[in-house]
């Protein structure tokens, strides 16, 4: 039995769809960040980082932090989601490295400053936009040549880069202009095991 630590966010909710993929069973400890509790000593103590999401293992006890680690921690300890020959786990790899470093603080940032920011900052969301066009068009390119983003089979690095980039609404970008995005989109978001993870993922704190 496994415990994510998480929040209902685009890295928080990685963790219950390759969860709910695997089949593996989890509970979901929510970690209110309104309220600074990823800041709590408690929290720290999982992550010194104080970020979500935060994976433990109930059988040993180790953890893992890093949602992108925890995906290839996940995907290479059970044998699925990810290829099992050494070329096809480095192109997931770079994938994941690419979401992590250039998918997430982009995307991120754009929403802070669309949602979060107390002061309106024009540069900053002229900046922020047309960084997230030009990522959306590198996907783009990539899925007008290959049917996931690692090339023939759905693995770790589309549930990594399908979480932020299913966000195009908040960000108020027009996913009609990249047409083979859109279709990975609803063809991943169709599948059963991220319906449920999303679910999972949303579920009161209380539950």
């Amino acid at each position: 039995m496994y415990t994510a630590h998480l929040a209902d966010t685009p890295n928080g909710r990685k963790i219950p769809i390759a969860l709910e993929e695997l089949e593996l069973p989890y509970r979901v400890q929510h970690v209110d960040l309104g309220a600074d509790e990823q800041h709590t000593p408690a929290f720290e103590r999982l992550n010194p980082n104080g970020k979500i999401p935060v994976l433990v293992n109930g059988v040993d006890g180790t953890t893992l932090f890093e949602s992108n680690a925890i995906l290839f921690h996940l995907a290479t300890r059970y044998g699925r989601l990810i290829p099992a020959d050494a070329p096809g786990r480095d192109t997931v790899l770079q994938w994941l490295f690419l979401q992590a470093a250039s998918i997430g603080p982009m995307l991120g940032q754009l929403w802070w400053f669309r949602h979060a920011s107390p002061v309106p900052n024009e540069q900053a969301l002229a900046r922020y936009t047309k960084e997230a066009r030009r990522l959306y068009g590198v996907i783009e390119r990539r899925l007008a040549a290959v049917p996931y983003i690692a090339g023939d089979t759905y693995t770790v690095a589309d549930i990594a880069c399908w979480t932020w980039l299913v966000t195009h609404d908040e960000l108020g970008l027009d996913i009609g202009a990249w047409p083979a995005v859109a279709a990975w989109l609803d063809k991943v978001g169709a599948r059963t095991a991220v319906r449920r993870g999303l679910v999972r993922t949303a579920e009161p704190a209380h539950v």
